[in-house]
């Protein structure tokens, strides 16, 4: 007698939508989307610092299987793709399959039963033949442990956890790092704040100012 084959997916961002789009596409039916947070989109919903923006361009910032022709910039704000993942879980049929608010602690393969167990943050258990981790890398922050010569008084935020309550016009601003995300933000601090220091560790290769636009201006300039 066959068991019948039964998939969890931990995390509703764009791996984990994609999937399940791809096993609803086969006729497969018997999975469950697992997210901590009130509805998918992982990073892009967790992320909203200003200048939050997709760093290829949009139109390659699709599913192969869900192209989307209406991207309204070359390089797409956080809102517009975060809408494109909550179109895709609508038009795909994803809504009856996620279980969100869920944070999954624990995956343990249970041997009586030869299927995993994943275990809730307030102890529920799900069983299932498959497991495939979606958590991606960008929503657990990660502070510096900083050593003080003084109590700081000020505000400390981590970008993936940004306080929009907080206002920087005309505040000193430091920002630790120089990656992407330093690079979407701190342009968007120096439209509003007095001061703002970019701390790095090591030299960067140098940053060209993007050449953001309309996406129909674009499309419109290259037929001309």
């Amino acid at each position: 007698m066959r068991t019948k084959l039964s998939v969890g997916i931990i995390g509703a961002g764009p791996g984990g939508l994609a999937l399940g789009i791809l096993l609803a596409r086969t006729g497969f039916h018997e999975f469950t989307i697992f997210d901590r947070e009130d509805d998918v989109g992982g990073t892009w919903r967790i992320n909203t610092y200003p200048g939050l923006a997709c760093d290829v361009k949009s139109h390659l910032y699709s599913y192969s299987f869900d192209l989307n022709p209406h991207w309204s910039r070359l390089w797409s704000g956080q809102s517009e793709i975060l809408a494109y993942c909550e179109r895709c879980a609508d038009e795909h049929g994803l809504r009856q399959h996620l279980k969100l608010r869920t944070e999954i602690r624990s995956a343990s393969w249970d041997e009586e039963m030869q299927r995993w167990c994943l275990t809730t943050a307030v102890g529920e258990q799900h069983h299932f033949n498959v497991v495939v981790s979606a958590v991606g890398l960008f929503t657990r922050p990660l502070l510096p442990d900083l050593v003080e010569q003084e109590p700081f008084t000020g505000t400390v935020m981590h970008s993936s956890r940004w306080d929009h309550s907080i206002s920087l016009e005309g505040a000193r601003v430091a920002v630790l790092g120089t990656g992407s995300t330093a690079s979407q933000l701190v342009p968007e601090l120096a439209r509003v704040a007095s001061q703002v220091y970019s701390v790095q560790r090591y030299p960067v290769q140098q940053l060209l100012p993007r050449p953001q636009r309309a996406r129909g201006d674009a499309v419109a300039a290259k037929r001309a």
